[in-house]
């Protein structure tokens, strides 16, 4: 897989994404804030990465939080994990959430997510009027036990 990444114009200075270790499978996603942004707690805001992709056909990428954000500040991603289409062309941008109880101070630079790429399959989709029947069924949350 080849993934090829420009930066958005004012980001410039922001590394790229890599992998931060030989074992590592998501890429850390730098914050391109132009001045320091504050989440109060159970605030939500819309952060710049700085970057535009292009994947492969058959590909998307995946933006997920970072656990150390999560389990030191109670700071995630909603829609996570965010899917990046392979013809999408825009910058990549993440729905940051505070759920700590003090508020979160962004600075320009910091990561802030991961990209993970994935090989994806597309469906045929076919329209039917009888599915067949399972163990489970329509039974839906909750209904194979503990």
């Amino acid at each position: 897989m080849h993934l090829k990444i420009r930066k958005a114009e004012g980001s410039e200075d922001l590394e790229i994404p890599r992998y931060m270790t030989k074992g590592s499978v998501g890429m850390d996603l730098y914050a391109a804030v132009a001045q320091e942004t504050v989440i109060d707690p159970g605030s939500i805001c819309l952060i710049p990465t700085g970057i535009h992709i292009e994947l492969e056909e058959g590909y998307e990428a995946q933006i997920r939080p970072r656990s150390g954000l999560a389990l030191k500040y109670g700071v995630t991603l909603l829609n996570s994990p965010g899917t990046i289409d392979w013809d999408y062309r825009g910058e990549i941008k993440v729905i940051v959430i505070n759920h700590g109880k003090e508020a979160f101070h962004i600075k320009r630079r910091d990561r802030i997510a991961q990209m993970v790429i994935n090989k994806v399959e597309i469906a045929c989709i076919e329209t039917v009027d009888i599915m067949e029947a399972t163990e489970r069924s329509i039974n839906g949350f909750g209904s194979t036990g503990k």
